[in-house]
């Protein structure tokens, strides 16, 4: 069995066929301008049932689940619930009907807390101390664990997550719409999801899934139906069909290989961590301790770690946003501890971070202005004033190269789809020539069209004598495009190992913190530096 995958424990009491469907979409429509995002959708979704929506970024499934839960209204056709025709009109009269929903992009207000945020999105009145503990019962009975006193603002992506998980949970829905619930979650927090939903399955709770990682809709899902451009391609049960037969049927045509050549370049230290410490700021943060960590010219290194490990800590050391108590960073050979962002990119350091609206991107702005947030040091501007043929002509580059469906440099970065946005923020960073990249959650929420594209073009892109480290929380992922993998946990980073001599089990538990490798973690000695 694939180590990523498991046999599911909970056997569902599926609804008959003949049954009155739970939701019923008749002959959905939706167009944004020219764009067609949902021409006359059909779907039936069954009481008991796990229903799977697949398709390429862009294909309009968020659209579609977005119409059922009242945040988009169609251009026409019918929604039937338990028999009966509905008018959604919002959001909130979706919650009364029971439909509840689990977006990709959080809607969290980062200065309230935990209980705040949940306390906003739910229709009744309940008391915050009340709140509080049936917070906690929830996040323990579903192991999503979350403390409903801390700030927002002072979560990781996957912990933000499971406070919009636990929110929609609590109001208790007999339809459930899912976006991408799994995408940062470790592959244990996954399985734990996986119970929760098999059981409320099975007492006759409907669910709409979305996801790319198919081998979780075969793991899950009772049916699946397909979109493509916006029109319903077909209708499986995934129990049926390989997860190579899935992604044809999403994406058209038969998946790529990844290519994984040898670097032949010579291995020199492009990138170094000295004993790097700092204690958080923040009192719920996590404080670093002894990070060491060199990498090569040419290689891939990739940091696994469960969510709210350190990960954001590690992240604002290395790029720049903040800076250490003790240790010290190289890049090339030269000392950058002390440098801040700005001049880190100066030297050739590149930077993607996991959160791609407001981090990545800024969503009201073009795509244009988008690629000169970061490459405008890259003869985009000149005695300080914009060229603004060079950045469409730049920004229409990074579109044409890498695959970006967007309607121009002129189209703002909120119109596009995640793995389009995602593919559009990669580019921009490759297309300056990085001699170290940093890159955060490269796929998450990505088709698998694009996940693989995005994959190969990393690895393709150290086999230049680029350095890159890469922090995800899919290990699968990490296991495809990594040299070596190493562990962040409570602060402490583990010593790297070869991905071809350890294998999931290995590093899970290490994540978990159940294993430990005094034995093996860095002396901290600083070697000697090639640029």
């Amino acid at each position: 069995m694939n180590a990523f995958q498991h046999e599911p424990d909970i056997k569902l009491n599926r609804a008959p066929s003949t049954a009155i469907p739970r939701l019923e979409l008749l002959n959905i429509c939706k167009n944004y301008n020219s764009l067609k995002a949902n021409d006359n959708i059909n779907l039936k979704v069954q009481a008991g049932h796990i229903h799977a929506i697949l398709g390429e970024n862009g294909a309009g499934k968020s659209t579609l689940m977005k119409i059922i839960y009242g945040a988009t209204k169609a251009d026409q056709g019918q929604i039937i619930w338990n028999g009966k025709e509905v008018k959604i009109d919002n959001p909130s009269m979706a919650r009364k009907l029971g439909i509840g929903m689990v977006y990709q992009h959080f809607s969290l207000f980062e200065t309230l807390t935990v209980a705040q945020n949940i306390l906003l999105g739910l229709d009744d009145k309940i008391d915050l101390d009340d709140l509080h503990q049936k917070i906690l019962e929830v996040s323990k009975q579903y192991g999503l664990p979350v403390d409903p006193r801390r700030e927002v603002h002072s979560l990781s992506v996957g912990e933000r997550q499971r406070v919009e998980i636990i929110r929609c949970l609590l109001q208790n829905p007999s339809l459930i719409i899912l976006d991408e619930p799994t995408s940062v979650l470790t592959p244990q927090a996954v399985q734990q999801l996986f119970k929760t939903l098999k059981l409320l399955a099975s007492q006759g709770v409907s669910i709409l899934y979305i996801s790319h990682k198919l081998h979780e809709i075969k793991e899950l899902c009772d049916e699946a139906t397909i979109l493509r451009n916006g029109q319903v391609t077909g209708h499986v049960l995934p129990e049926n069909n390989s997860t190579s037969d899935l992604a044809k049927l999403m994406i058209g045509r038969e998946l790529p290989t990844y290519v994984h050549a040898d670097y032949e370049g010579k291995k020199v230290i492009c990138f170094e961590i000295s004993n790097l410490s700092k204690t958080s700021d923040d009192p719920f943060g996590v404080s670093l301790a002894g990070i060491n960590l060199n990498i090569q010219a040419g290689e891939i290194m990739g940091i696994a770690g469960i969510s709210g490990n350190g990960q954001a800590e590690l992240l604002a050391l290395l790029s720049g946003e903040s800076f250490s108590e003790q240790g010290e960073i190289w890049l090339k050979g030269q000392n950058i501890t002390k440098l801040n962002a700005g001049e880190r990119r100066d030297l050739g350091l590149g930077f993607v971070p996991e959160e791609r609206l407001g981090r990545g991107a800024v969503p009201a702005m073009t795509l244009a202005e988008n690629a000169l947030l970061t490459a405008f040091r890259h003869g985009l501007t000149r005695f300080n004033f914009i060229n603004f043929s060079k950045t469409k002509a730049f920004a229409e580059h990074c579109i044409q190269k890498f695959g970006v469906k967007a309607a121009g440099a002129h189209a703002e970065a909120r119109s596009l789809s995640g793995g389009n946005l995602q593919k559009f923020i990669v580019g921009r960073e490759i297309l300056q020539q990085p001699n170290f990249l940093i890159i955060s959650q490269p796929t998450w929420g990505v088709d698998v069209g694009a996940s693989m594209f995005i994959r190969q073009t990393l690895i393709d892109l150290s086999r230049t004598g680029v350095a890159i480290l890469v922090i995800s929380e899919e290990l699968e992922e990490l296991f495809e495009i990594s040299d070596q993998i190493c562990v962040l946990a409570s602060g402490k980073l583990s010593a790297p190992q070869a991905t071809t001599s350890t294998n999931a089990e290995q590093i899970g538990l290490l994540m978990s913190g159940i294993a430990s490798e005094q034995s093996d973690v860095h002396d901290g000695k600083q070697p000697e530096l090639h640029a």
